[in-house]
C-alpha cells in the first residue's frame, strides 16, 4: 500500500471534470504549494491506508467495488480518517464522473442542477456520476429532499461525508437509500505507514530529505490520535521550520527530533472549529466544577497553547463564576472579571498568570448552583404567569393622577423602618405569592446568606426574626 486518506482537503480543479476519475491512478505533477496531506491522498484503492473493517478483503463494500458496482454511500467518521479520499478513489475505481458540493455553500438549485447533469450524462453517454457532498449533515430538509429523485433513479450516486450521527441528522428517506459505512480513527500502525510514506515518496513526499527520530515518530503517532491530517500537517510544519518546504528529492535536508515535532504539533493539534474544541472546553469547565485545580490548569494551558482565543476562555470563567460558584464565594465573579480585564490590558503571554490565577481560584472555591436554579425557577414562573399584573402598591405613583388609580397606595417605604426592612410587604404578583425562586445552599459564604434570607422571609410573613423555625422549614 501507499498513499493517504483525508476527509476534507479540497479537490483539485481537474478532479471536477468528466473522465478525470480514470486518470487518478496515474502520477501527475504536484501543484506548487499543495499541502503535504493533500499531496499524499491516495490515487486508487490499493493506496488507501486503514479501514480494513470496511475495505478489507472479502468485505461487502470492497467486493461490490471490485465488481464495478456502486450504490449511494454515507461515510461516517471523525476528522482525518479518509472520508473524502475514499470517495475520490471509489469514483476512480468504478470509472465514474466526479462532482462535489459543499453542504455549507450549496443550495437546492445547485443540487437539482447536478442531478439533471447526472441524468443527462447517464442517458446520453452511459456514464455514472458520483456526487460527493461534504458535511452532508449540514443539508437542511429541502436540500436533502432535492437529492431523493436523483438517488432513487440512479441518475447520481451519492457519497456523503459526515462527522455527525446520520441517524440524527439525515432524513429517513435519504438514509434508507444509502449504505452506511462507519470509518474508525486510524491505528498507530496506519499513522506510521503514512509518516514513512511522507518522508520517502520521491514525488509527493520529501524524497528521503527528511529523517525522523524514533521518538519523533512516536510523538507524532501518539498526539495525532488517529487523525492522519493532524500528524502529517505537524510533520510538514516541522520540516518547513527546518528549511524543507517543497516535495521531491532535490533540495535541503533535515533531521527532525522529538522537540521539533512537538513544537509543530502543539501549534496545530488544537482545532477550534471541531468537536475537539468543545471537548477540551467541556473538560476545563468540568474540572473547575469538580474542584480539581491541577486538571483546570492543564486544560486551560492546553487551550492557550493550542491557539484558542483567550477571550473565549475568560468569558467562560466569568460565566462559571456565577453559574457554579455564585454566592458560595462572593469574590469569584469579581476575580473572574478582573482576569478578563487583565487579559485586555496586558495580553498574552503575560495574561496567562491572571487567567491561571482565576482558574485555580474558581476550582478551589466552594460551589453553589443556586443562581442557576433561581434562573430556571424564575423563567418557569415567567412562562406560566408572564402577564401577571403588577400589584397596585408597587406601581409607579410619580405622575399626576396615579394616586387616584390606586398606584402606590399602601406601599411601605423600607427606609422608614429602623431595620431598613418593611415586614409583611409583598413584592411578587398575587399569582406567585409565597413562591421561592432562590434557595441558597450552605456552602462557603452562602451559609450566611441562607441565614439572612431565612430571617427576611420570616419577617416578610410578619413573624419575628428570632423564630425557632429553621431555614427550609417554612411553608411555600
Amino acid at each position: 500500500m501507499s498513499g493517504q486518506l483525508f476527509d476534507d482537503a479540497p479537490a483539485t480543479p481537474a478532479s471536477l471534470g468528466p473522465g478525470v476519475a480514470a486518470d487518478r491512478s496515474r502520477p501527475s505533477t504536484v501543484p506548487a504549494g499543495m499541502p503535504l496531506a493533500a499531496r499524499l491522498r491516495p490515487r486508487n484503492l490499493d493506496e488507501y491506508v486503514g479501514q480494513l473493517d470496511a475495505l478489507g478483503p472479502g468485505k461487502p463494500l470492497r467486493a461490490m467495488l471490485d465488481q464495478g458496482e456502486l450504490r449511494s454511500l454515507l461515510l461516517w467518521g471523525p476528522p482525518g480518517v479518509g472520508k473524502t479520499s475514499l470517495a475520490t478513489v471509489i469514483a476512480a475505481h468504478v470509472d465514474a464522473s466526479w462532482t462535489e458540493l459543499s453542504a455549507v455553500t450549496a443550495g437546492v438549485k445547485d443540487v437539482r442542477r447536478i442531478v439533471d447533469e447526472g441524468r443527462g450524462r447517464l442517458e446520453l453517454r452511459g456514464r455514472r456520476t458520483v456526487l460527493f457532498v461534504d458535511e452532508i449533515h449540514r443539508f437542511n430538509k429541502s436540500q436533502q429532499d432535492a437529492l431523493l429523485p436523483g438517488v432513487e433513479a440512479g441518475w447520481v450516486t451519492l457519497i456523503g461525508a459526515t462527522t455527525e450521527n446520520p441517524f440524527f441528522e439525515l432524513n429517513p428517506p435519504l438514509l434508507s437509500r444509502c449504505q452506511l459505512v462507519r470509518l474508525q480513527t486510524l491505528t498507530d500502525e496506519d499513522l506510521r505507514v503514512l509518516l514513512q510514506r511522507a518522508v520517502a515518496d520521491p514525488e509527493r513526499g520529501f524524497g528521503g530529505r527528511v529523517a525522523l527520530a524514533d521518538d519523533a515518530v512516536a510523538h507524532l503517532v501518539h498526539v495525532g490520535d488517529g487523525d492522519a491530517r493532524a500528524a502529517l500537517t505537524a510533520l510538514e510544519i516541522a520540516a518547513a521550520a527546518a528549511g524543507v518546504t517543497r516535495p521531491g528529492s532535490d533540495g535541503p535536508s533535515a533531521e527532525l527530533s522529538l522537540a521539533d515535532v512537538a513544537d509543530a504539533m502543539q501549534r496545530f493539534r488544537y482545532d477550534k472549529a471541531s468537536d475537539h474544541h468543545y471537548d477540551i472546553v467541556s473538560a476545563f469547565i468540568k474540572s473547575l466544577r469538580g474542584s480539581d485545580p491541577d486538571a483546570a490548569v492543564y486544560w486551560l494551558l492546553r487551550m492557550l497553547e493550542g491557539g484558542e482565543d483567550p477571550r473565549f476562555v475568560a468569558r467562560r470563567m466569568v460565566i462559571f463564576a456565577s453559574e457554579d460558584v455564585g454566592l458560595a464565594d462572593r469574590q469569584a465573579l469579581p476575580l473572574a472579571v478582573a482576569a478578563f480585564d487583565a487579559l485586555d490590558k496586558v495580553g498574552l503571554p503575560e495574561a496567562r498568570y491572571a487567567l491561571t490565577h482565576a482558574a485555580i481560584a474558581l476550582a478551589v472555591a466552594p460551589k453553589s448552583n443556586s443562581v442557576t436554579r433561581a434562573i430556571g425557577a424564575g423563567l418557569e414562573a415567567v412562562r406560566r404567569h408572564g402577564n401577571a399584573a403588577v400589584p397596585p402598591h408597587l406601581r409607579d405613583a410619580h405622575y399626576r393622577g396615579a394616586r387616584t388609580l390606586g398606584h402606590g397606595v399602601g406601599y411601605d417605604y423600607p427606609h422608614d423602618h429602623p431595620s431598613g426592612f418593611a415586614p409583611g410587604q409583598r413584592y411578587l404578583p398575587d399569582e406567585l405569592g409565597g413562591s421561592r425562586l432562590y434557595e441558597p445552599s450552605r456552602h462557603g459564604h452562602e451559609a450566611a446568606v441562607a441565614d439572612r434570607v431565612a430571617s427576611l422571609r420570616q419577617q416578610a410573613r410578619g413573624r419575628p426574626a428570632d423564630s425557632d423555625t429553621r431555614p427550609g422549614d417554612e411553608p411555600t
